[in-house]
């Protein structure tokens, strides 16, 4: 029996992929570094701000030291507040979603996207009350697709019940394989949604969904 539910962010709640790619790709392009939406997509999507630059430093043979790559991470920052403020983020049915099913179970949020950037759009659509934890890429030792994000929710969310709660009873809702892995690994059921990768890209997934429509009481009673 399912008795909370764990969401991704980027590519789930917020279309916000396209917008990552023009932040990374404006701060590598200052840097001297090409970077294509097709390369972020097959290679750096599943990797945190961090993961991406330190992945691009190796897959490049640059000299970016660790300094180096926290100034890239807090420009790419900067970037991304300045593009998101130019248009709609969350994806249709998103809101709706968000608000059904935080009236019958716990929510919470799994994301390798900075705590600050998850905020700002909750806090913009009224959403972050709904959420009783939210990991986001400060707060585990590891990225996706390691367990980590997924296993740190879980815990959190335990705490704000107030009762223990296992991974296996709770689902997770990705976008990409990466987060699927993740999940997995955690011991979470998994749901994917094709906002990023076509279905067949998320043959993990235990149930693939075209959009968070998809998502309510009836539905998560498959599980």
């Amino acid at each position: 029996m399912i008795r909370a539910v764990i969401f991704d962010f980027d590519g789930v709640i917020a279309n916000s992929e396209p917008l990552h790619f023009t932040a990374f790709h404006d701060v590598l392009a200052e840097e001297g570094v090409a970077f294509s939406e097709e390369e972020y997509y097959a290679r750096y999507l599943g990797y945190d701000d961090v993961g991406v630059f330190r992945a691009v430093n190796g897959d490049r043979g640059l000299t970016w030291t660790v300094d180096g790559v926290a100034k890239l991470v807090d420009r790419k920052a900067v970037c991304l507040e300045r593009i998101e403020q130019e248009r709609s983020i969350l994806f249709p049915g998103a809101e709706q979603a968000i608000r059904r099913l935080a009236a019958l179970l716990p929510l919470a949020i799994a994301s390798g996207a900075l705590r600050a950037e998850i905020l700002r759009v909750l806090d913009r659509a009224a959403l972050t009350p709904y959420f009783g934890a939210v990991v986001a890429a400060e707060d585990s030792p590891a990225s996706k697709p390691a367990p980590d994000p997924y296993l740190r929710a879980v815990s959190l969310l335990s705490t704000s019940i107030g009762e223990p709660l296992r991974p296996d009873e709770c689902v997770a809702v990705e976008d990409s394989r990466w987060g699927l892995q993740s999940a997995r690994a955690a011991g979470l059921h998994t749901v994917a949604v094709t906002h990023t990768y076509p279905a067949a890209s998320l043959s993990e997934a235990e149930f693939v969904i075209a959009n968070l429509d998809a998502l309510d009481l009836t539905f998560l009673r498959h599980f």
